[in-house]
């Protein structure tokens, strides 16, 4: 671990040095408070030992600076004329300890040990709220979703880039951090940036950082998401929202793993392995001109395409219940939803995908006015034809495993010819029948096509005729 000694006593300097370098640290030493922060925007720093009175910018103005642009950095400050108010003053403003010179070997080595520890706990502490906060895995079985799990499993303990596809609400973020929980990177936070959500003119400060005065606003240096991913994982979402300028700057720093920070000059090499993610077609992207094919292949090493939720139904049950108990740990009624609820979902496009399903559930939670969700109350919810519902009915049932069983009672057949002309009655054949046959496949549009013999999307365009 490298400690930066910032005093402007050359004997103060040599002591602490030694003490240093006996207990099997590294030393860097600097003179001034202006020396002090060029290395530490230069070189990687541990802890920081500082007297208060100095040449220049003084202690108290240098620990105000590196907390701006460090706030997790550890500083131990040194004196032998300051009193308990500027002691305090330090302890405010952040410093871990105060001690007064002569410092004693003992007391600046526990003090040292101590700081580092608390800061490799905090470092700890967001690792651990970092898992906490996000799903420890993807969920469902469906197949393909156990494509994905395969692939991730395969990536993940290598550093190879990821590129991440799917629509809206399909859980691309979630995939990269089970990419990260799963790599050896794993012991650093991942960093996340969501560049649609950047504006343009900032997006080069957000990711490489800027030194102070870099431009109006810039009071002072800041480093990037890049540097602050040294030797972990950098997740990019929506990278296809960033200009092309921005994309170019991307390109270089992809390749070479160093960069600049906006208004300076020196060069900051890292080690970060990128995962990107987009809802958008990049080959019709790069055909459009609006994204580079040479960033595209870079990024493209390993490809995951995340499926949305309509070709994945057969997860339905279990992201009823994984977001139930969610809900309910968070003081919401706990609400059995019917086999007719998830008949109606099932049929349901979900344009939002599972981020729409977890806003649907935690509506039927809150607004659903019984204690079991019923599949009128859904079809209100998803503006469902409410009777197409009835083909299953609430006489059918889930089975543990989540599975749909119909009920007994007349055949297809049967209730077709009663009392219809004979485009009704083909009408309602072939309407039963495709309900039918998707509650037999938990759902699965897909399946259920090819069960049937037909094309997916001439199985989509049947149900929105007859619905």
């Amino acid at each position: 671990m490298n400690i930066l000694i910032v005093d402007d006593e050359s004997s103060i300097v040599e002591s602490l040095q030694g003490i240093i370098v006996d207990e099997g640290y590294q030393a860097i030493c600097a003179s001034s408070g202006e020396k002090a922060l060029q290395l530490i925007e230069q070189e990687s720093v541990d802890l920081v030992l500082m007297d208060v009175w100095m040449p220049g910018i003084d202690g108290i103005e240098t620990l105000k600076r590196i907390k701006e642009f460090n706030p997790q950095l550890p500083v131990i400050m040194i004196s032998g004329h300051a009193n308990i108010d500027t002691a305090v003053q330090a302890t405010k403003m952040g410093a871990y300890d105060f001690i007064e010179k002569p410092p004693g070997y003992d007391k600046i080595v526990v003090s040292i040990k101590n700081a580092l520890h608390l800061s490799q706990v905090e470092k700890e502490n967001s690792i651990l709220r970092q898992k906490v906060e996000g799903k420890p895995d993807l969920t469902g079985s469906s197949p393909a979703v156990m494509v994905v799990k395969e692939l991730i499993a395969k990536v993940a303990p290598t550093n190879a880039w990821v590129l991440i596809l799917g629509e809206h609400g399909t859980g691309k973020e979630l995939v990269a951090q089970t990419i990260h929980r799963q790599s050896e990177r794993r012991h650093k936070p991942m960093i996340e940036v969501n560049c649609a959500a950047i504006p343009e003119e900032l997006i080069e400060s957000e990711l490489f950082g800027h030194e102070k005065g870099a431009f109006t606003g810039a009071t002072a240096s800041k480093r990037g998401k890049f540097d602050l991913a040294d030797g972990s994982t950098l997740f990019l979402d929506e990278i296809a929202d960033m200009s092309l300028k921005t994309q170019a700057k991307i390109l270089r720093i992809l390749q070479e793993q160093k960069f600049e920070r906006v208004g300076g000059g020196k060069t900051i090499s890292v080690d970060v392995r990128v995962l990107a993610a987009t809802n958008k077609d990049l080959e019709k992207e790069i055909a459009a001109g609006t994204f580079r094919a040479d960033l595209y292949w870079r990024l493209n090493v390993v490809p995951i395409v995340m499926p949305p939720l309509r070709d994945r139904l057969s997860d339905l049950p279990q992201f009823v219940d994984d977001f139930g108990a969610e809900y309910a740990a968070k003081g919401l009624a706990a609400k059995k939803f019917s086999a007719s609820a998830m008949q109606a979902m099932a049929r349901h496009h979900w344009p939002g995908n599972v981020r729409e399903l977890r806003n649907v559930i935690e509506r039927a939670l809150i607004l659903a006015p019984e204690g079991e969700v019923s599949g009128s109350f859904v079809c209100q919810l998803l503006g469902l034809a409410e009777e197409q519902n009835e083909l299953v009915g609430d006489n059918s049932s889930i089975s543990e495993g989540g599975h749909t069983v119909m009920a007994a009672g007349h055949s297809l057949v049967e209730q077709a010819m009663l009392g219809m002309n004979f485009k009704e009655a083909k009408r309602e054949f072939e309407r039963q029948f495709l309900a039918a046959k998707i509650a037999e496949n938990d759902g699965n549009i897909s399946k259920t096509a090819e069960q049937i013999g037909i094309e997916r999307s001439h199985l989509h365009r049947k149900l929105r005729e007859i619905e």
